[in-house]
């Protein structure tokens, strides 16, 4: 072949390899660098989602979930874990009964409540495992004991329950509570104590409204119903549906085996871990950091119990509450203790 024909080829040949080389440099990136996107949704989607709803807008007795969630106890158990506050209190069970959420906080005699109307959850483990509703009064007022109620104003937070617990107190000690004038304040709670609306008030937490009362200048008296013929409650429980519990047992048990070192770390280091909550609070709810390190104070003695795993709950418990409120016409005979709860952490 003459050069003449030689260097007519030339462009042809130049084309043909840029092709190939372009092609390979194609080839070579899409195999061997994902993007970062990519990468953070595959890591996800090998994780089991829950959800849960909490009680309330957070605070100091949830610090475990968000350090459980910020510490990676999740993740390092293969869960992606949604945290929801609720838009009303009163919807959380029956979300989790129509399977909208997998998990919500509740009480302990609102579980045995929601079954008296056919709503079909169970707790799952038992996280504050005392009543923090006690009955609130000035210390220097003319309240001693619940029998001195009688002739006197209570103001209670519109659930049955508190009413059936205030009455419970009034007659264990001795008092006729048809002689107290039972007055619904709704959320009113602390003005209605602190301007003299009421004497006294049932629905107020001693982790809350007690330290609030207290910070604004009133001395507090707080009379646990429990001296006073109210069986000993889990305040605040972990519940799940059943059919939620049938479907997604492993990873439910999972969750608690994470909420149980989120519990520990709180435990260990509470500074540190109200340092996590307080960066999760909510803006329409600011936290008070004096009123929250006092919370967790309080609720750290009532949340654990030595040589117990966090969580553990007591078919006792169950079967006195259960007991208490079928006395008080609060549910029916039907509602069973044992299909309330449970049992879903380790030992």
């Amino acid at each position: 072949m003459n050069n003449k024909g030689i260097y007519s080829l030339l462009p042809i040949m130049l084309i043909s390899l840029l092709l190939i080389v372009s092609g390979c440099s194609t080839t070579n990136t899409s195999k061997n660098t994902p993007t970062t996107d990519a990468a953070t949704e595959t890591a996800s989607d090998t994780k089991d989602k829950l959800s849960i709803m909490l009680d309330w807008y957070p605070n100091a007795v949830h610090s475990f979930i968000y350090v459980a969630q910020e510490k990676g106890y999740f993740a390092d158990q293969g869960l992606d874990v949604e945290i929801q506050m609720p838009a009303d209190t009163n919807d959380s069970l029956k979300l989790v009964a129509a399977g909208k959420i997998d998990l919500a906080l509740s009480y302990q005699p609102q579980i045995l409540l929601a079954r008296g109307e056919n709503i079909l959850v169970r707790s799952i483990a038992a996280v504050v495992r005392h009543p923090l509703v006690h009955l609130l009064t000035e210390a220097n007022g003319n309240v001693s004991s619940p029998k001195d109620l009688e002739g006197k104003t209570v103001g209670y937070s519109s659930i049955p329950l508190y009413e059936a617990m205030v009455r419970t107190m009034i007659s264990h000690d001795g008092g006729n509570p048809d002689n107290m004038n039972l007055v619904d304040v709704g959320f009113d709670l602390i003005p209605s104590l602190a301007s003299g609306q009421a004497d006294a008030i049932m629905g107020g937490f001693i982790n809350h409204e007690q330290l609030i009362l207290e910070k604004e200048g009133h001395a507090m008296k707080s009379i646990n119903p429990v001296d006073y013929g109210v069986p000993d409650y889990y305040e605040l429980v972990l519940t799940a549906s059943e059919a939620g519990i049938e479907a997604k047992k492993d990873q439910l048990t999972r969750f608690v085996k994470a909420i149980q070192e989120g519990q520990k770390y709180v435990t260990e280091h509470p500074e540190e871990a109200l340092n996590i909550l307080l960066a999760h609070e909510n803006e329409t709810s600011p936290l008070d950091p004096e009123i929250e390190t006092k919370s967790l104070a309080i609720l750290l003695p009532l949340m654990n119990e030595e040589g117990q795993p966090f969580g553990r709950q007591e078919m006792e418990s169950w079967e006195n509450v259960r007991a208490w409120l079928v006395e008080k016409a609060l549910i029916p005979e039907s509602v069973k203790a044992e299909d309330a709860f449970i049992h879903l952490q380790g030992e």
